[in-house]
């Protein structure tokens, strides 16, 4: 069944907690067909807003993981010079090795643009990119059209893509590149919204166990010299290793004891100093 996404507004998804304020720039972005970029430390459900989106308006989802060293025609599409060079030398291909087209294949761009249906764009961490490939980039999306130079063909996109970007603010983006987009940036959940993120992914759980996880963790997350604090995907496994836990008691919790740690640290000297601050926790 064809649905209009045009007429339907987000508001959230089965696992994806928003505000009022992001669900309107999500709403006003895709009404006025901008690209949305969204700045915030990890974990704080930048990538996941663009799956969400896709999920609750029904919409195919395309995700570009930019690279430090990519190139735009990379996202655009490839030519395949190394297939079409191998088929015109064993010559058991079944396409036409004289027609370049046949060895084309779309990038994620690309892909968005030749879609039957309109779609999630999701470029996620933009940052990383050099400044000519995000201004380049929106030159592109601006003008929904790309040239392929092999075959002096336009690809002209037939749907105009939703278009999410993220950025964790590892440096700066373009004036220009600011300029053509609607901007949002999201902050880390106060505990009354974690509370209600958690109470989405774990339906069943108890007061007591919702109430001192939560306690806990931002507890944890105030420990002075942590590189790469535990963020919300952080919080929802430790939840889940400790429902799996058939001895673990929240009791314990509420002592001050603090079971896998290495759940919500991922880094070594992380890792260190939480188990130094959580045996100071029990006395």
């Amino acid at each position: 069944m064809h649905v209009d996404n045009s007429l339907m507004k987000f508001t959230g998804a089965s696992k994806y907690v928003l505000d009022q304020e992001l669900a309107e720039i999500v709403n006003i972005s895709m009404a006025l067909e901008m690209p949305l970029l969204l700045k915030g430390e990890p974990g704080t459900g930048k990538t996941m807003l663009a799956h969400a989106i896709a999920e609750a308006l029904h919409m195919p989802l395309i995700v570009l993981n930019v690279k430090s060293s990519m190139k735009l025609v990379e996202a655009l599409y490839q030519y395949d010079t190394l297939t079409r060079l191998n088929d015109s030398r064993f010559g058991d291909s079944k396409r036409d090795v004289s027609n370049i087209e046949e060895y084309i294949r779309m990038g994620k761009i690309g892909q968005a643009f030749v879609s039957d249906e309109r779609v999630v764009l999701l470029i996620d961490e933009i940052d990383k990119a050099d400044t000519d490939f995000q201004d380049d980039m929106l030159d592109v999306l601006d003008q929904m059209e790309f040239d392929i130079i092999e075959i002096d063909k336009t690809i002209k996109a037939k749907h105009r893509p939703v278009i999410i970007i993220t950025s964790n603010a590892k440096k700066d983006l373009s004036d220009p590149f600011l300029g053509r987009c609607n901007f949002h940036h999201i902050a880390f959940p106060e505990p009354d919204m974690m509370r209600s993120i958690v109470a989405v992914h774990f339906p069943n759980i108890s007061k007591d166990l919702l109430e001192n996880t939560v306690k806990t963790f931002y507890r944890l997350r105030e420990i002075r010299g942590i590189e790469k604090k535990p963020a919300t995907r952080e919080l929802i496994n430790w939840i889940r290793a400790l429902k799996a836990d058939p001895d673990f008691r929240v009791k314990d919790l509420i002592k001050g004891d603090v079971p896998y740690l290495g759940v919500l640290f991922k880094k070594s000297p992380d890792y260190a100093v939480a188990q130094k601050s959580v045996a100071r926790f029990r006395l």
